[in-house]
């Protein structure tokens, strides 16, 4: 099956910075801004940018990802020229098993790849909130004769040691690469989105496992690689909204910046849709007594307390006389009468009993996956 540009979106890792919510779940499964889950921006911006072929790798507890993404009919990645393949580790002749890291990942579906026939392979990371073009990153390269291209954007230059960073010449052309330095020459920032020449890049990795087998990680060996044997490297300038979600505090507050998606991702914008694997639920059931202020609520929902500045997901259950502020409450949990949840997430399907308190003024409080709280609970049941 011959395209242009293959998508390989790495969705294999365990995601321990986001503690509890990823105990049961692999961190791009993780659910987000209501009725999505965190992989669903990467698969709606490939399907807008008229990629029809993508390859998820998966590793980590793929049950709830596989299950979510399916035969890719959400997407409409289901046609007869269309689709996405979840690919997750298997023993080979060689013993190999487990990705050891993001290049080995593409180098155990090489065949994969192979079997698809691009000319171009883009590698995505499956934790980004944010809407892309990547045809016109590939329009870039093309233009540009490269045969790397890294997206970037530009952040402070006191954040900037956080970030691989990117140092270039007036042509854009990449000529040093930073990993988190410690004084930063530039404030161009690696997203971990890559264009590679497909031919090449698999050249590279398997010379690369047949001597040694040390090309494990994009950022830390291949880019590096290239640009000491002179590829042409260029950046891809990204100017818009764009969000790691990869630890607690940077989901929370994406989840936050999302009440008010309009201003920062246009969530309305027909012609750039964010898809996603929606099961059908009733519509959602305010009281009379209820008060919601700020505030994001879906499909499914009964709100019987107070809601301020937060987000509430599908299915989920607010008893009376509960306080929800500056929270995420996750699909499915029930958050029982009196309660008061401020400054936390609180994961899907967990049950918080009556007359809780969830708050602390220093940290964001997590609530994980199916965890019950405040409740007695019958261990004969």
């Amino acid at each position: 099956m011959k395209s242009e540009m293959l998508a390989m979106i790495l969705a294999g890792g365990q995601g321990t910075r986001l503690g509890k919510l990823t105990k049961s779940i692999a961190k791009p499964a993780v659910p987000f801004g209501g009725r999505y889950r965190i992989i669903d921006f990467a698969l709606s911006n490939c399907v807008n940018s008229g990629i029809k072929n993508v390859g998820v790798v998966t590793q980590y507890q793929p049950l709830v990802l596989n299950s979510h993404i399916g035969n890719g009919a959400s997407w409409g990645l289901d046609g007869i020229d269309s689709g996405v393949t979840t690919l997750q580790p298997y023993s080979s002749a060689d013993g190999e098993k487990w990705f050891e890291g993001t290049a080995h990942a593409i180098y155990q579906n090489i065949s994969y790849i192979d079997q698809m026939d691009p000319q171009y392979v883009l590698i995505l990371s499956g934790d980004h909130i944010y809407k892309m073009d990547y045809e016109a990153m590939l329009e870039e390269h093309k233009a540009k004769n490269a045969s790397l291209t890294v997206a970037v954007l530009e952040v402070p230059l006191e954040e900037a040691s956080r970030f691989g960073i990117m140092n270039t010449d007036a042509e854009d052309r990449i000529v040093e690469f930073d990993e988190k330095p410690e004084h930063p020459k530039s404030n161009l920032a690696s997203m971990g989105i890559y264009i590679f020449n497909w031919g090449h890049l698999r050249d590279v990795l398997l010379n690369s496992y047949a001597k040694d087998g040390q090309m494990l990680d994009f950022g830390h060996h291949v880019i590096p690689a290239y640009l000491d044997a002179g590829e042409n490297v260029f950046v891809h300038r990204f100017k818009g909204y764009w969000k790691d979600v990869g630890t607690i505090d940077s989901l929370w507050e994406a989840s936050m910046e999302f009440i008010h998606a309009d201003e920062t991702l246009n969530m309305r914008d027909k012609g750039w849709r964010i898809y996603s694997r929606n099961l059908i639920s009733p519509p959602h059931f305010i009281t009379e007594t209820a008060e919601i202020c700020d505030s994001l609520v879906v499909d499914g929902c009964y709100v019987d307390g107070s809601v301020k500045h937060s987000i509430l997901s599908t299915n989920v259950q607010v008893k009376k006389g509960a306080k929800i502020e500056n929270s995420v409450i996750m699909p499915g949990a029930t958050i029982g009468r009196n309660v008061v949840v401020k400054n936390a997430i609180v994961g899907e399907n967990a049950i918080i009993g009556d007359d809780t308190v969830i708050y602390n003024p220093d940290d964001i409080e997590i609530v994980g996956y199916s965890e019950v709280i405040g409740v007695q609970v019958d261990e004969n049941k």
